[in-house]
């Protein structure tokens, strides 16, 4: 039967589509608990205690990854999730190219599974530190998870001593720090080191 409006489920629906199948309540992925998948601080991906070779098969993972509110990791589908184990980050920057110079510069980076990223406003560059060693450890925002933890990709050693070899001096909250500009935001990488210490070389070490 029509509604007062002179509509039925039938006629509201797009052409081609099913009359009920706008009707249809969502449905949540099926919660499979853990699998089996382990992406390893290298960014080796380990399907029962095997790498993963195919970066094919990898990608199509990587794709399908959330991160939940409560940081942990989960693989996705319309019909299935289960959670994963990740050792740091799921992903790790592993070749940087540059263009242009000063708050005018861009720094992109390529991720092992051959994402392209501009670091910026939207994807920044934040070092953590190592709670033994204090040494820093970088990190590039990828995209947002549901919550509060990002999804990122840990900086590689040779990448991250690209940078500092491009790094020029500033300040950040009063700090004198070495760091880099990309699309107009200036990303500290440490802080610059005393001059009467022997034992730094003007480069922070990477964990």
């Amino acid at each position: 039967m029509d509604d007062k409006h002179g509509l039925t489920a039938s006629k509201m629906a797009p052409r081609g589509t099913p009359a009920g199948a706008m009707a249809r309540p969502h449905r949540e992925p099926e919660d499979c608990g853990d699998l089996p998948f382990v992406i390893q601080r290298d960014g080796t991906w380990l399907y029962r205690g095997s790498p993963i070779g195919r970066k094919e098969l990898v990608c199509l993972f990587a794709s399908v990854l959330r991160r939940e509110g409560c940081g942990s990791y989960f693989l996705q589908t319309p019909a299935e999730r289960g959670r994963i184990e990740v050792e740091d980050a799921p992903f790790v920057a592993v070749e940087l190219d540059w263009s242009g110079i000063g708050p005018s510069q861009v720094l992109t980076f390529r991720t092992n599974i051959d994402q392209v990223i501009a670091a910026g406003p939207d994807h920044p560059i934040r070092v953590a530190y190592d709670l033994l060693t204090c040494a820093p450890i970088p990190y590039l925002l990828i995209r947002q998870g549901s919550g509060s933890y990002p999804i990122e990709a840990r900086i590689g050693r040779a990448v991250y001593y690209e940078l500092v070899a491009i790094a020029e001096p500033g300040v950040v909250m009063g700090r004198e720090v070495l760091g880099v500009w990309s699309q107009g935001v200036f990303f500290a990488l440490g802080d610059i080191p005393m001059e009467d210490d022997p034992d730094l070389d003007g480069r922070p070490d990477l964990a």
